[in-house]
């Protein structure tokens, strides 16, 4: 196993990114708080853009889990070779991606683009939505498997309407107990971060909840008018 992704198990990653048009959407304040969350003691910093990914290498120890995000529908997150390796030579120690079967735009598959970036030594972690895409990634060889892009469903289904994907976690964990998974998505408490490393999780991504002021500050906004 890669020293950085041994290095991640028990831990917490903060997913460090601010949206398009937001104040503290620039790379040196990213930075910044990717070093603050390292202070505060993160194992690891998940971020985007090739700016973002290199003020933040050259601040933090940890590792650096970097993505591209191209486009708003289908495949979005570092979604064709090209991105990958972009996010690579940016100085990601870990490059993230979409692990869905839909189509990406330079036409290879996910196991041709894992297949590609493994031949260049590309450590990587694979964003699924449910089981089929964790056992597609987990076929493939990736380094991470993470539940990035579940919206809940079986969650929703077990009478969860909040908070992260337990159920899929805990289906992973069962089918796959050696391969290091990653908790992502809605997770927003201490006892969130809790429920998924008792489900399993190798390591927990926490971002809003840590590194989003503008929602943070709508959650007690909201909570004084209800």
């Amino acid at each position: 196993m890669r020293e950085e992704i041994a290095s991640l198990q028990g831990g917490l990653i903060v997913s460090v990114q601010a949206y398009p048009g937001e104040p503290l959407r620039n790379p040196e304040t990213m930075a910044q708080m990717a070093r603050a969350c390292e202070l505060g003691g993160a194992a690891g910093i998940r971020c985007q853009g090739l700016a973002d990914i290199a003020a933040i290498r050259e601040r933090v120890s940890i590792p650096v889990i970097g993505l591209w995000k191209a486009g708003k529908e289908d495949v979005y997150i570092t979604p064709t070779l090209r991105h990958a390796r972009a996010v690579w030579n940016a100085g990601a120690d870990v490059v993230a991606l979409d692990a869905s079967d839909n189509p990406r735009p330079d036409g290879r598959t996910f196991e041709e683009t894992v297949a590609a970036l493994k031949e260049d030594d590309v450590a990587l972690m694979a964003d699924c939505r449910n089981i089929e895409d964790i056992r597609r990634v987990v076929a493939a060889g990736c380094d991470l498997v993470s539940t990035t892009l579940s919206h809940g469903t079986a969650a929703i289904d077990c009478g969860q309407a909040d908070g992260p994907d337990i159920a899929l976690l805990t289906q992973a964990a069962r089918e796959f107990p050696q391969v290091p998974l990653v908790c992502e998505g809605r997770v927003h408490t201490p006892e969130d971060v809790q429920a998924a490393r008792k489900a399993g999780a190798w390591a927990v991504v926490v971002g809003t909840a840590i590194t989003h002021p503008t929602t943070l500050t709508s959650w007690f906004v909201d909570a004084l008018s209800s």
